[in-house]
């Protein structure tokens, strides 16, 4: 039986921020995951915004990690080399109600350590983008944009270099206490381990109770978002935010992603289960008439695709209060770190959730540092990103950099073949997705999953039949069409 120091359960963005905080220190760790994949569940179903910490109450896990993570996420992106805009965010109002609403969160942000809020006038919220709805906003500079998928990955990879084993399609089904230590049991066999952090997301009230602690009360809001296409990106310069509800929460809002796009939700509503990631015509079509309070070109001609994430959110089930997030380590419970109810802003506070729960397994265990860590991992070069004599010189560098496999996002042979034999070790087609922006224009793979299909074939030496898009029973192919092809 395979036996680990460490063993972190769930690869969101979370579980990967703890491996590459556990690959600090000179241990064996690993990650296991239900998916081919990280980033599988809602890290990946989200808006993509590095949150300011204005809507949180002052002195709470949530608010505390969401000002730290902001504050320190140029030098993070720096070191793993992911995309991240500081765009600001304007959150806007059109009435005496929302003033009143504005002034409460700046006040609440002011309190957490927010920097540089202010309220402007149409005037000035027109200087910032003439396309946003509103009569006038807060306008909030530390907020950004980032790719919550090219972020999770590159936490796991950077963990992955330094050390940290990732076990994929490898669902914990249950937890025993034997010898001091602990027992994950697995359809792939039983792992020994000294410690575990639960890191399982939309599961971890499940994993929460193997482990001793309670199942946790949790609700899942689900939001519906649709995507538009970069022609429509290029009316859109900051995040357009409505203002927030007494209680803090936000309607529907209109956000530019990193590489261009236009993201327009989500909505919000109760659902009961776990992965109901299915989008319905009467919330797109609310979608529609509130996106375009906030984003005046909200028009279908722009619409691509649209997807759904769930926020799981814990809660008092006798009053219905919204709780903080859950980060404990229990006596009664030796040698383990339970995380409940992260969800927004789980990817802001990922970090800093990561650097708090690895502290207590550093300082119980006394570990001591990796001679070896090294915090910068890079990135997939991509092409569309050159400049043309730097396309040129690429290209005589490797000439696969001078075939486009797909055109809508310029994604080359080369940049493929990288995500192909990924640090990680994923061969699924969303997975070449996440790591290169192939299949996410205009034509939503209608050209290029194909030929990326056959390049996996060929590089991996598996049948059609073999290749899978997403889940471990998603397969591309069941066989052949004709007999004689």
């Amino acid at each position: 039986m395979e036996g680990f120091d460490v063993a972190v359960i769930g690869a969101g963005v979370i579980g990967s921020a703890v491996a590459r905080e556990l690959s600090r220190y000179s241990i064996k760790a690993a990650v296991f995951e239900k998916e081919l994949d990280v980033a599988c569940g809602n890290s990946s179903r989200n808006t993509g915004m590095l949150h300011a910490g204005f809507t949180y109450k002052p002195g709470s896990l949530k608010a505390e990690c969401a000002v730290e993570g902001n504050q320190e996420f140029d030098q993070v992106a720096a070191e793993l080399d992911v995309p991240f805009k500081r765009t600001g965010k304007v959150v806007v109002g059109f009435d005496d109600h929302d003033m009143k609403n504005l002034l409460k969160f700046k006040e609440i942000g002011e309190k957490n350590g927010v920097r540089g809020m202010r309220i402007i006038n149409k005037e000035e919220l027109n200087q910032l983008d003439s396309s946003a709805g509103g009569e006038f906003a807060m306008y909030v500079p530390d907020s950004g944009i980032l790719d919550p998928m090219q972020y999770t990955i590159a936490l796991a990879e950077n963990a992955c270099q330094n050390g940290v084993e990732f076990h994929f399609d490898t669902r914990v089904d249950k937890i025993v206490r034997e010898d001091g230590q602990y027992v994950l049991k697995t359809a792939k066999g039983d792992f020994r381990t000294k410690w575990v952090i639960n890191c399982a997301g939309m599961y971890a009230p499940e994993i929460s109770e193997m482990l001793g602690y309670p199942n946790y009360p949790t609700r899942g809001f689900k939001g519906e978002y649709f995507v538009l296409d970069k022609k429509a990106g290029k009316f859109l310069n900051i995040p357009v935010y409505p203002a927030p509800n007494d209680k803090g929460g936000f309607s529907t809002h209109a956000t530019p992603t990193i590489d261009g796009n236009v993201l327009v939700g989500p909505d919000s509503y109760v659902t009961e289960d776990r992965e109901d990631y299915k989008v319905t015509k009467e919330h797109l079509d609310g979608l529609i008439m509130d996106g375009q309070k906030m984003f005046k070109h909200m028009k279908r001609e722009y619409f691509i695709r649209n997807f759904a994430g769930i926020r799981w959110k814990r809660y008092n089930p006798e009053t219905g209060e919204i709780l903080d997030f859950m980060l404990e380590s229990d006596e009664k419970n030796p040698n383990t770190v339970n995380l409940v109810g992260i969800e927004s802003p789980g990817i802001t506070c990922a970090l800093p959730l990561a650097r708090r729960a690895v502290k207590i397994v550093a300082e119980r265990d006394h570990l001591e540092a990796n001679p070896e860590f090294n915090p910068i991992r890079k990135g997939i070069r991509r092409f569309i990103e050159m400049s043309s004599e730097e396309k040129k010189a690429a290209i005589a560098e490797n000439p696969d950099y001078g075939e486009v496999v797909c055109r809508c996002e310029n994604v080359s042979r080369a940049e493929i073949l990288q995500a192909i034999h990924n640090p990680l070790g994923v061969h699924t087609v969303i997975g070449i997705k996440n790591r290169t922006r192939a299949t996410m224009g205009r034509c939503q793979g209608g050209y290029c999953e194909t030929r990326i299909t056959k390049m996996i074939e060929e590089e991996l030496g598996i049948a059609p039949e073999n290749v899978r898009y997403s889940k471990a029973d998603g397969y591309m192919f069941t066989g052949k069409v004709r007999e004689d092809v």
